[in-house]
């Protein structure tokens, strides 16, 4: 393991106080022959964005010291890049088509907070989690730029951590993964592999599959870029498997009598519709006497949709956005309406082949 390190302080205090960065490099050298990693024509139009995950861990007796807990992860980290090589290199940061799998490393940052991780999870409010990620990587934003960063022909890393420690001994593992490179499914596979193998040196380390892409030539349709909005509220709602359970139950016995009975229902469609719901019947009663139009953005993951279906360890963006309006544009969309109507749209990727997606993704000019 190769470890360039650099310790920063601070003075002024905030909520999470960086004390340290490294770069990770993988523990074994990418060959040459794999040093060029070709992007996909799914991958080139993805949003230019994070994919921010974060994991929290309670203080365990298994560590002496917060030290000893991250170098474990720094080893780990470093062993399992070898085989997702890519995340370790360097990618403009505008319209990229390639990843230069150079073994520059990832970055790696560490931050304390001098209070207990419940007391934070507590008394935070939804913004303080923002501090949890490298450098803000979060999404649209990104809090660090150097004075030479030219938005065309910049470089930067693919993937970044950082670990925060708590007074308590718990701590918060968060990543940010260049959408680019890859989707949730390449990101968590990739979490995975560097938990297990931090917890168990002798675990398998679950393969990643690269999908093999030639240089596109394939002209992009113009569009205008995607702006976000300046202001995006965030929320976080926790539901218990014992209401999850009553939803389910709940919703079963609603659409027991209607055209479109829902058998079954999984946990994913009564809490979407469930939020939906709540959503369009508070938009609606804010513009009253207009009607509120709303529709559903559903991620779909394609690996297993393909008439061939692809390993679920293959790296890259491989998913479709669903989207879909309803035709009732009030809050008292019905589940039976709003479940039959996202199972229609899944029910469309059944047994594609992956170039079909590829070219309607190029249509309609994004993910």
């Amino acid at each position: 393991m190769v470890i360039i390190s650099k310790v920063l302080r601070f003075g002024r205090k905030k909520l999470h106080t960086i004390v340290s960065r490294d770069k990770i490099k993988p523990s074994s050298p990418t060959p040459f022959h794999s040093k060029t990693y070709n992007l996909s024509l799914l991958d080139q139009i993805a949003v230019n964005s994070y994919m921010p995950i974060v994991a929290i861990y309670p203080s365990t007796n298994a560590y002496q010291s917060p030290r000893e807990k991250t170098l474990e992860l720094k080893n780990s980290l470093s062993k399992v890049l070898t085989h997702y090589y890519p995340f370790a290199g360097k990618m403009k940061k505008m319209g990229p088509t390639f990843v230069d799998c150079n073994d520059e490393g990832v970055e790696f940052i560490e931050a304390c907070n001098t209070s207990s991780l419940s007391d934070f999870l507590q008394e935070s409010v939804h913004e303080d989690l923002d501090q949890l990620f490298p450098d803000d990587r979060i999404w649209f934003k990104r809090r660090i730029k150097s004075s030479s960063d030219d938005e065309n022909t910049s470089n930067e890393s693919p993937f970044s951590v950082q670990v925060n420690h708590f007074a308590c001994g718990g701590i918060a593992v968060a990543t940010s993964l260049r959408h680019r490179i890859g989707d949730g499914s390449s990101s968590l596979n990739f979490r995975v592999d560097v938990t297990s193998h931090s917890r168990d040196v002798t675990s398998p380390i679950i393969n990643p599959h690269f999908i093999t892409y030639q240089p596109t030539t394939v002209k992009l349709p113009k569009s205008d870029p995607y702006i976000p909005p300046k202001k995006v509220v965030s929320k976080s709602f926790v539901f218990s498997n014992a209401k999850i359970k009553d939803l389910q139950a709940k919703v079963a016995s609603m659409t027991m009598e209607t055209r479109n009975p829902i058998v079954n229902p999984t946990q994913f469609e009564v809490s979407s519709w469930l939020l939906h719901k709540c959503v369009a019947s508070a938009a609606t009663k804010r513009i009253s006497g207009n009607d509120t139009k709303t529709s559903v953005i559903v991620p779909l993951n394609l690996r297993n949709k393909l008439k061939e279906p692809l390993p679920t360890t293959s790296i890259g963006n491989l998913f479709y956005s669903l989207i879909f309006p309803l035709s009732n544009n009030h809050g008292d969309v019905m589940p039976d309406e709003f479940i039959s109507q996202l199972r229609r749209e899944k029910f469309k990727f059944k047994n594609i082949r992956l170039e079909t997606t590829l070219g309607t993704v190029a249509d309609r000019g994004g993910i």
